[in-house]
């Protein structure tokens, strides 16, 4: 039998725009598929987003952002939780899942700058603003005049820095720009040539307790079939090499005439070194492409780097 859906669901997020953003996306959602539903906001404000002056690989990762959030869940002050695919980790808690990923924004990363417009037109000695190990490697390697410095914050607090002058540029995420109506700052779309996207970059996720049909059964139309399996593939390869902010690691899927194309990268943060590798394969076995991929890497050479990043 089918479960019965719930008459009222309360969605835990973060307090960050961009996480609010998320939250009323999937709110607005809910009630317009769910006309008599009640959907209520739990605004949570989490350890990620309180420590702002040390990097995320130094203060335990992406999991800083969901714990609290999974706490709510578990003590049943909230349903479900409204997550950035790329801030969860790759492996979940036990006794949670996630229930549904939706469809994808610009995966991209975003060049912002208010004087240039292309990383390529940056003198030697500018600096640039990223909070990301997989940015900053890149961008040492294709741009080694370049200055990389840490930038923490929510969106508004890091181009608030970059207008204030502390940095000639900045990268960030193309979803979070468009999502907040910031379109206009972006200086151009970088391509996954120069940056290659973080696994999930650009996509929402719902995560709620295992045991909630209920919920799972409520949240399937979110689900956006092709999304979801570029989204798997990329966590697969990501989980397989144990990927986490300590890592330099990058993992993207597309839709290739029907069949997944995944691209990965394992690098250096300095950007010394550094290995790609990518496959095709079937929608239907986006897991083991993620694996496939995960392991051409370490042929290449990607399991030398791990161990040195892991001393």
């Amino acid at each position: 039998m089918s479960p019965t859906l719930p008459t009222k669901v309360v969605i835990a997020t973060r307090e960050s725009p961009l996480a609010l953003w998320q939250a009323h996306f999937v709110k607005s959602w809910l009630e317009k598929t769910y006309p008599h539903l009640s959907v209520q906001l739990l605004g949570i404000t989490t350890q990620g987003d309180k420590i702002l002056d040390v990097t995320l690989n130094k203060i335990g990762g992406k999991g800083l952002f969901v714990k609290e959030l999974e706490q709510a869940m578990s003590e049943g002050r909230a349903d479900l939780a409204v997550h950035s695919m790329k801030d969860v980790p790759m492996v979940l808690p036990e006794g949670f899942s996630l229930a549904a990923i939706g469809e994808r924004e610009d995966p991209r990363d975003a060049f912002v700058s208010n004087r240039f417009k292309h990383p390529d037109e940056l003198p030697a000695g500018a600096i640039v603003g990223t909070a990301s190990l997989r940015r900053e490697s890149q961008i040492r390697s294709l741009y080694p005049h370049l200055v990389v410095k840490p930038l923490r914050g929510n969106v508004g607090t890091r181009l608030k820095k970059l207008d204030d002058g502390e940095f000639d540029a900045i990268i960030l995420a193309a979803a979070g720009l468009k999502r907040l109506g910031l379109t206009e700052r972006i200086a151009c779309e970088l391509s996954p040539e120069i940056s290659l996207p973080a696994p999930g970059q650009g996509a929402v996720g719902i995560e709620i307790c295992s045991d909630r049909a209920d919920l799972m059964a409520l949240l399937a139309p979110f689900n956006h079939a092709e999304t979801a399996a570029c989204v798997t593939a990329e966590r697969a390869l990501s989980r397989r090499l144990n990927g986490s902010c300590q890592i330099p690691l990058a993992a993207y899927a597309t839709n290739e005439e029907g069949f997944l194309r995944l691209r990965g990268l394992v690098a250096m943060p300095d950007g010394s070194h550094r290995v790609v590798a990518e496959s095709n394969g079937s929608f239907a076995a986006a897991d083991g492409l993620g694996r496939i991929v995960a392991d051409l890497l370490c042929t290449e050479g990607a399991r030398e780097i791990l161990k040195q990043l892991a001393v």
